[in-house]
């Protein structure tokens, strides 16, 4: 595989140039474009030029001067706009004041800034607070719109007062920010997208360069669903690909448009982690465009019309160099029928920087993983092959010992009872479509266990475990995940009182998800190889607690190898978990988004971490925690590691420890990467 390699004098002058320094005055006007982007876009214009003069024309159509402004003190929106007091029409007004803007701009018309002026007068000097469901969402639709207005008018002889200006900032700083600042993370991505979009614009606007900063960190490093790489996966799949795809292109577009902010302020996000925005883009534009790419879950078929989000997001990339064939076409789709989406995607000729990039492609590190759309591997003849609604642990009791496989067919096994393994099977299923569920009126927590503390010669494979306690997770995938569910629902748990009395044990081609307690917890084995594995959304905040549970967790064990796998997305736990473990092996696997650290090692000796994907991860992508002896001989090397809240590896009082050759990008807020300590310091949080 390919290995990165990056020196950490190179990442810290990257991150200088990525992180603007305190102090730092902005550009004016400088929203979503800079000064010399709004000249060259007008002169564009004036001179007939397309596709400017006709997305003008357009603009100018659909602009109803004669609109009525009517501001409400209090607006109210429930979800889908169920109730809605006052949001159809600050949502129409706050589109009419940056379309008027533009139009003065370009025309020089005062009619067009007296219009939006009357807009902002008019919201600024009543409205008070916003509520219900969608209070926040609607303020970061509109929140952006008004500060472009704003800025536009601002910075222009259109006439707006000095004191109505600073009424139009109350509002920004007393009303919108107040209920915009603590995100809302635990909502979809699209939330935190807009949030992130319009508190970079109201910072621009009101000259904060805090708040600007502070909103750059968020949309790299959000907890949840918060930050650009908590909603773009490595494989270029979207937290909502799942969900719909209205809701899809709403996100990316959301994010896009914070990008495009950070940009006018000199903060390149679009070439963040080799350009994973354009991943995004990609792989959504694709499927839109009639492909079908890989997909964990279903990708949703709903609300595939094609929003006007792609113009600017094609036009950046294709001055960088970067190719973007699908989000090419998807903005060719719309454009005839865009306007301002055209006129606001316009920059100098010049000002963005073009390179070498790397085409757009999916990560291939642990990718694809779990269980598969047929076996990974055919199906001996002899096997013992259980339909649903049939007793698998009947079949398991019947072949123990054998070596036979046990084969659960696709389709729903709803399980009684914990499933308990004997020595010498394999239980397999058929791929994706064999599904294990526990009953959640079994009064049982884990869906399956070792019969006896001595269990060998076990191999599972090439079927999902259901931890949710429903076994259909419904299309929005934010509705059932485990973090929201105080259910008691575990995995796997294969337990022994003695180090090294079970042994080989294999997981090939496993998908575990959604469950409270872990997804796999395995103490007391030797000789464990974890193959393929997709161990997802296990780890929740159950009694005894947060940060306790993972989606995999490994103590006593050694003679490990855990290659290829995805443990993503654990929402209070990490992707990995190793206490007191001997001879391990974690290679080409992604560990990312998990709300703890990624991998964390405890009191282990012989550890090697090579070849990962490690990012967006809570807290720390590595850590090596002391607790009493410190872990011993642990190497991480050729590792990726980027996006994590923490430093990118991190470790107390490790001894003989090789940290090498790992490839360090936007971890933390510094340019420190790593904190490796002789320091035997507890952590006590």
């Amino acid at each position: 595989m390919r290995r990165f390699v990056a020196p950490m004098l190179s990442l810290g002058m990257m991150l200088v140039l990525l992180v603007p320094v305190s102090g730092q005055k902005f550009a004016h006007p400088g929203i979503n474009q800079t000064a010399a982007d709004l000249q060259y876009m007008k002169a564009e214009v004036l001179k007939g030029h397309q596709p400017y003069k006709d997305a003008f024309e357009r603009l100018k159509a659909a602009t109803d001067l004669d609109f009525k402004v009517t501001p409400y003190t209090h607006v109210l929106r429930g979800p889908y706009g169920r109730p809605n007091i006052g949001g159809d029409d600050l949502s129409k007004g706050a589109t009419l004041a940056y379309n008027c803007a533009l139009l003065w701009y370009i025309t020089d018309d005062k009619t067009y800034a007296d219009k939006a002026i009357q807009v902002l007068n008019a919201w600024s000097g009543t409205l008070w607070d916003f509520d219900y469901n969608d209070a926040k969402l609607l303020a970061a639709w509109t929140g952006h719109l008004l500060c472009n207005a704003a800025e536009l008018l601002k910075y222009t002889p259109s006439g707006w007062k000095n004191h109505d200006i600073d009424r139009f900032t109350h509002l920004m700083t007393t009303v919108y920010y107040p209920l915009l600042r603590y995100y809302f993370p635990q909502a979809n991505g699209n939330w935190d997208g807009a949030i992130i979009h319009s508190i970079l614009a109201i910072a621009v606007f009101t000259d904060n360069r805090s708040l600007f900063d502070q909103a750059t960190d968020h949309l790299l490093h959000g907890p949840v669903n918060g930050s650009l790489f908590k909603y773009i996966f490595p494989s270029g799949q979207c937290q909502e690909s799942t969900r719909d795809q209205g809701h899809v292109q709403l996100g990316l577009g959301e994010f896009a448009g914070a990008a495009q902010i950070a940009y006018t302020q000199g903060v390149d996000v679009f070439s963040m982690a080799d350009n994973r925005l354009a991943l995004g883009y990609e792989y959504t534009a694709r499927f839109l465009m009639g492909e079908t790419p890989h997909c964990y879950g279903l990708i949703s078929e709903r609300a595939k019309t094609l929003r006007d989000d792609y113009e600017y997001v094609y036009r950046h990339y294709a001055a960088m160099g970067v190719e973007v064939p699908y989000t090419k076409l998807a903005a060719d789709s719309v454009r005839n029928n865009a306007s301002r989406s055209i006129l606001t995607s316009v920059r100098k000729p010049g000002s963005i920087k073009s390179g070498k990039y790397p085409p757009i492609r999916a990560s291939t590190i642990g990718y694809i993983a779990g269980a598969l759309a047929i076996p990974a591997t055919k199906i001996p003849g002899d096997a013992v092959r259980v339909a649903p609604g049939q007793s698998l642990q009947q079949a398991l009791d019947a072949a123990a010992g054998s070596k036979r496989w046990v084969v659960a067919q696709a389709g729903l096994h709803t399980l009684p009872t914990t499933l308990k393994i004997p020595s010498g099977v394999t239980l397999a299923g058929e791929g994706i479509q064999t599904i294990l569920f526990l009953d959640p009126s079994s009064g049982v927590r884990d869906a399956i266990v070792s019969a006896t503390d001595d269990l060998h010669d076990v191999t599972l494979r090439d079927f999902v475990i259901e931890g949710s306690t429903q076994p259909e997770t419904g299309t929005d995938p934010n509705s059932r995940r485990s973090f929201r569910s105080t259910a008691n629902r575990g995995g796997i748990m294969f337990l022994s009182p003695r180090q090294g009395a079970m042994a080989n044990l294999s997981f090939i081609n496993l998908t575990v998800r959604n469950c409270t307690y872990n997804g796999v917890f395995v103490s007391g084995a030797t000789q464990v190889t974890v193959t393929s594995c997709d161990f997802t959304e296990n780890g929740s905040s159950v009694v005894p607690g947060p940060k306790l549970q993972h989606n995999l967790l490994l103590t006593h064990c050694e003679n490990v190898k855990i290659k290829g796998c995805r443990l993503d997305t654990s929402p209070f736990g990490c992707g990995l978990s190793l206490g007191h473990c001997k001879q391990v092996s974690v290679s080409a696997s992604e560990i990312a988004r998990n709300g703890h650290y990624g991998i964390l090692v405890a009191e282990s000796e012989d550890i090697t971490i090579e070849e990962n994907l490690i990012e967006a991860n809570d807290r720390s992508g590595v850590m090596m925690e002391y607790l009493d002896l410190g872990s011993n001989q642990v190497t991480v090397q050729g590792n990726r590691i980027q996006y994590n809240q923490g430093f990118g590896v991190e470790a107390y009082a490790l001894k003989k420890g090789m940290i090498k050759n790992n490839t360090y990008e936007g971890n933390g807020s510094s340019a420190k990467q790593e904190k490796i300590s002789e320091e035997k310091r507890i952590l006590m949080e």
